[in-house]
């Protein structure tokens, strides 16, 4: 499928799938993506020091990671597998947005970053991303000593292998990436203790991308933006439990159990005042904090608010003051 952009006079006739403002489908299958597109080269980032390069991980289906390693200080440094945001549909490693966010969050806290490149929807309806992730951190599991019981690459890659602590391994995404991390480390969770993949040491939950079929908080009254991100999850995952699905809502029938996340030791939800998907984060906060509390969990769940700011505002406009904050709480919580 390729895109490309047609007349607009002949859009009403040949839209078949509407993601506004985002995505279209046309009846002959052709996909337009209408933000998400730009690429920025690899190499060396004059203004952070960190260089970064693509590699291949799985070619037989596509999935690929973009590598940051900052300026070497010490041998051994925290790693952090980053899962993208854009609903699933649009965005990539490669979109400048996201490549110059990383190249920051590398050089403030030191870490280096597996940046994963996974399919997208529609063309790739969902779980096929949460997979990709999966086969991604089983990449970077196998670079390990332990190894996580997963075979040995074909070929290592030596940041890994040269410049990783693999006692510090952490999650990190923003929106549907945040969604991405929680539902891996329930599936690490799920694994039996002795074989589990690999250890993880924390997640960052940037924005998460939660949803459901009742309407909470400022939901309720945002009925726009509500409609909007209804649609946008019917075109990526076809299911008839519509936002309910255990994928989106992880409060409902059949969703992993929150208790998995006592296999994580510390834990950082961040939201913005502004954004639609603010009580859904702050839902998921009182929720673990809720079920660590009366579990006795010996790890810690925090919460960080940018009231006067929207989703993504960061990636968006990372030089502002609130964006700086934001990327120094990150790295606080990576060391």
């Amino acid at each position: 499928m390729g895109s490309h952009n047609l007349d607009s006079t002949t859009i009403p006739q040949q839209v078949s799938i509407e993601a506004f403002p985002y995505l279209r489908v046309y009846k002959d299958g052709t996909i337009e993506r209408l933000a998400g597109t730009q690429i920025a080269p690899t190499g060396l980032d004059p203004q952070t020091g960190v260089v970064s390069k693509d590699v291949i991980i799985a070619p037989q289906t596509g999935v690929s990671a973009r590598l940051y390693r900052p300026q070497l200080h010490i041998k051994l440094l925290p790693l952090v597998v980053y899962f993208h945001g854009g609903g699933f549909f649009i965005s990539s490693t490669a979109d400048p947005l996201y490549h110059n966010s990383l190249n920051q969050l590398a050089a403030e806290a030191k870490v280096i970053i597996v940046s994963v490149n996974y399919r997208l929807a529609p063309e790739n309806p969902l779980p096929a991303a949460y997979d990709d992730c999966w086969e991604a951190l089983s990449w970077v599991a196998s670079h390990s000593s332990s190894g996580g019981g997963v075979q040995s690459p074909a070929t290592e890659e030596p940041w890994l292998k040269n410049h990783v602590d693999f006692n510090r391994i952490f999650l990190a995404g923003d929106s549907a990436g945040a969604n991405i991390a929680h539902h891996l480390i329930c599936r690490i969770s799920e694994q039996n203790p002795s074989r589990r993949l690999i250890k993880i040491c924390g997640v960052a939950s940037i924005q998460p991308y939660f949803w459901g079929k009742e309407a909470i908080g400022s939901e309720v009254h945002d009925l726009v933006r509500k409609s909007m991100v209804d649609r946008w999850w019917s075109v990526v995952c076809p299911s008839d439990k519509g936002n309910d699905d255990p994928l989106i809502n992880p409060f409902a029938e059949g969703a992993p159990s929150l208790e998995g996340l006592e296999t994580c030791p510390k834990i950082l939800v961040v939201v913005a005042g502004k954004d639609i998907l603010r009580d859904r984060g702050w839902l998921y906060y009182e929720k673990v904090a809720k079920m660590s509390s009366s579990l006795g969990w010996g790890g810690t769940i925090e919460i960080m608010e940018t009231l006067e700011e929207d989703h993504v505002f960061h990636i968006l406009n990372p030089n502002s003051e609130n964006a700086k904050a934001l990327i120094k709480r990150l790295a606080t919580f990576l060391n």
